[in-house]
């Protein structure tokens, strides 16, 4: 790995973990089959990735889903039958 090229990513994206996973990710498009956005001096796909986004070629956005609060809470267990009921969805033996 190329330390001016992850230099020039860590001014673009400060965050070490996203910067790795957004990395690591276009990482494994190139090596996929995907074509760069830019013309680089080394062949290892992660230097590749780490000058695309030091270029700002690459970004990242997260799902609003994901991070939101509501999606977090889980969802309103059954009620469980009272003693002495039957379940509709037990088999009656």
């Amino acid at each position: 790995m190329n330390n001016a090229y992850l230099a020039k990513a860590k001014q673009v994206i400060t965050d070490p973990q996203i910067l790795s996973v957004v990395a690591a990710k276009r990482a494994r498009q190139l090596a996929a089959g995907g074509r760069p956005m830019i013309k680089c001096d080394s062949n290892n796909l992660l230097d590749v990735a780490l000058l695309e986004i030091g270029e700002g070629l690459l970004t990242y956005e997260f799902d609003e889903a994901v991070n939101s609060p509501e999606a977090a809470e889980p969802a309103p267990a059954e009620e469980a039958p009272e003693a002495g009921e039957k379940s509709s969805d037990m088999p009656s033996w």
